[in-house]
């Protein structure tokens, strides 16, 4: 860089990557659609409806940056979820739901 240069004069490939989570219809949850890269908020909206949602499949959109996404490690699965099994009263499969109910 020379001395002129800013952060505001990044490259795209030198923008934050953003996640892109996408509703495909009203109800339902927002899906993991993939990732765009962009200087802020409101470009990452806008690069990911240009990517993600060119074809009307999508009625929602989220981006998150990647930097601010926490993941569970996949070798603590054990320790972190297997204490759920033990309570099975907070799985609701015991319960019938009515054919006029969508998106559960």
């Amino acid at each position: 860089m020379n001395d002129n240069s800013s952060s505001n004069d990044k490259t795209g490939a030198d923008w934050p990557l953003w996640e892109v989570f996408v509703r495909s219809k009203g109800g339902l949850a927002h899906r993991h659609a993939g990732s765009v890269h962009a200087a802020d908020a409101r470009m990452a909206i806008e690069a990911a409806r240009d990517t993600y949602t060119r074809r009307m499949e999508g009625v929602s959109l989220w981006v998150v940056p990647s930097a601010a996404i926490t993941a569970s490690d996949p070798g603590e699965a054990a320790a972190l979820f297997e204490p759920a099994a033990d309570k099975v009263y907070r799985h609701p499969t015991f319960y019938a739901i009515p054919d006029a109910v969508k998106h559960m």
